[in-house]
């Protein structure tokens, strides 16, 4: 048999049977996506998947030991006021995007050290699958004698979930698998997705802007319920801000847009300041994902000459450099690791320097002479 018939008779109708197995396999579970990014980001970095082979089996953050005892928060820790008088940590921990970020075993290890390390803004989602594994680190840490009301707690609302019953009954499921009597900080995850991700959605029949209101009412409600104390979004342009500034939630209380999370870094494209100013001018606080540049342009960012050059100055590494000028900026930061030295680095490392406007100034026009960055741009988004 050539090479060209094997191509067209045996290859090629394999791998179709196994894309189709593989879609088959997505579409059974709750949320497709998450379970694609669970499965994906673990092989990309040479890891059998915990989708596949099952949680414990992935080697990363080490066990924490069981005499371990809550340290001492940063003597200079900063934070960020937000609309109803509750402070979020500026620095905090990603629960996202990495392999580890997958694995529950590792998850309950990596909130568990970041605790007890001092550390107390933790970032998750619906989308991340792991909300009950950062539940029991959690448990655990306050078992330990971390102050529960310490502790901000921040999740997001996929838009297959959106919708007014959907938001109030996955919210309960939240607080369920994490444990917890109240979540700090709740967003809108995307301003909206894909009609063909919407066919088991209360909002399949709704257009995103109703959709979101819609939501947004329920967030409202479970405010006033003390289910949530702050609510805000993620991956919002000002388009999407705007739309929701406008609702009207027929006698409730529209609760106002605490947070927005974006991705930010000195390499992000130029239009993205146009929210960036929306969100100042409206005292709509940023949390800014993917500081260290993410995980398609990590190992660029660190390459970058200025910013080595600004490290060596300082005597601190690139990512404390890079979390250093975001905090700066005004913006939380949640920088993702599983390991505790680099949680330790990251959370009193950024505390004991300052950059100099000079070089604040130089990091800022990263932006216009670096290439090559991914960017999540939004603002097409419906």
């Amino acid at each position: 048999m050539g090479i060209k018939n094997l191509l067209l008779w045996r290859v090629i109708p394999t791998l179709v049977l196994i894309v189709a197995v593989f879609i088959g396999w997505l579409s059974s579970h709750e949320l497709p996506l998450g379970v694609f990014f669970a499965t994906i980001i673990p092989i990309m970095k040479g890891f059998l998947p915990p989708t596949i082979a099952g949680h414990g089996k992935m080697s990363g953050t080490p066990e924490v030991p069981t005499d371990l005892l809550p340290q001492s928060r940063p003597e200079t820790e900063l934070f960020l006021e937000l609309p109803g008088g509750h402070r979020m940590p500026m620095n905090g921990l990603g629960m996202c995007c990495r392999p580890s970020a997958y694995d529950d075993v590792l998850v309950y290890r990596t909130v568990l050290w970041y605790l007890l390390l001092g550390g107390r803004h933790i970032d998750g989602a619906h989308l991340y699958l792991n909300h009950k594994a950062i539940g029991r680190g959690i448990q655990e840490a306050i078992r330990r004698g971390v102050d529960r009301n310490e502790i901000f707690v921040t999740t997001k609302i996929f838009p297959t979930q959106f919708g007014y019953q959907s938001t109030l009954d996955n919210i309960l499921t939240y607080l369920q698998d994490l444990g917890l009597e109240y979540v700090d900080l709740v967003l809108l995850h995307f301003p909206s997705a894909p009609a063909s991700f919407l066919s088991s959605s209360d909002c399949k029949q709704d257009g995103p802007s109703l959709c979101r209101r819609q939501t947004w009412k329920a967030l409202s409600e479970l405010r006033l319920q003390g289910k949530i104390r702050n609510a805000g979004v993620s991956n919002f342009a000002k388009k999407h801000l705007l739309d929701l500034k406008g609702v009207e939630l027929e006698g409730v209380a529209s609760v106002p847009v605490a947070n927005n999370q974006i991705q930010f870094n000195p390499f992000e494209p130029e239009h993205v300041m146009e929210t960036v100013e929306y969100c100042m001018q409206h005292n709509i606080t940023i949390t800014a994902y993917s500081p260290l540049g993410g995980l398609m342009d990590r190992d660029k960012a660190f390459a970058n000459e200025l910013l080595s050059k600004i490290s060596v100055q300082y005597q601190k590494t690139t990512s404390q450099v890079m979390l250093r000028w975001a905090i700066q900026r005004g913006f939380a930061v949640i920088p993702g690791t599983g390991n505790p030295n680099h949680q330790q680095e990251n959370l009193h490392g950024v505390y004991e320097f300052e950059l100099s406007k000079d070089d604040m100034d130089l990091i800022n026009e990263l932006k216009y002479t670096a290439q090559g960055f991914t960017h999540l741009d939004a603002r097409n988004a419906d």
